[in-house]
């Protein structure tokens, strides 16, 4: 920018700061909460920031979410029908993801791995 111009802007940010117009902001007196947008491509940031101003979230993030939260819910279960049903949604949600190509190999649960949750699951249940 120009010398100039940063003198204008100057002068106008002293000015309203006299005349009080910047002491009724919203956040004023706390430190600004700056997100770390590092692993989003620079040529995207503006766009994600955009859609989450708006409320908006990508489907793929939804559908990570929504995994987690079964996840969570699958962790806090008692009832075998629950944990199955559980599982079988996250399956699901996990073969869309991978399908559409919107997933990497974090989701990948080995079988072995899930066998041995559900015996564990299934020995609480019935012993």
């Amino acid at each position: 920018m120009s010398i100039g111009f940063d003198r204008i802007i100057e002068e106008k940010i002293l000015t309203a700061l006299k005349e009080g117009k910047l002491d009724n902001l919203p956040g004023h007196g706390k430190p600004l909460e700056i997100e770390d947008d590092s692993r989003v491509p620079e040529d995207l940031r503006l766009a994600h920031k955009i859609l989450k101003n708006a409320g908006c979230v990508p489907q793929e993030i939804a559908e990570h979410a929504e995994i987690r939260r079964t996840e969570d819910l699958l962790r806090e279960s008692d009832d075998l029908t629950g944990t199955y049903r559980a599982m079988k949604r996250i399956r699901f949600l996990k073969t869309k993801l991978l399908r559409d190509g919107r997933s990497s190999a974090i989701f990948n649960i080995p079988e072995a791995y899930q066998e041995g949750v559900l015996n564990r699951l299934d020995k609480k249940q019935n012993g």
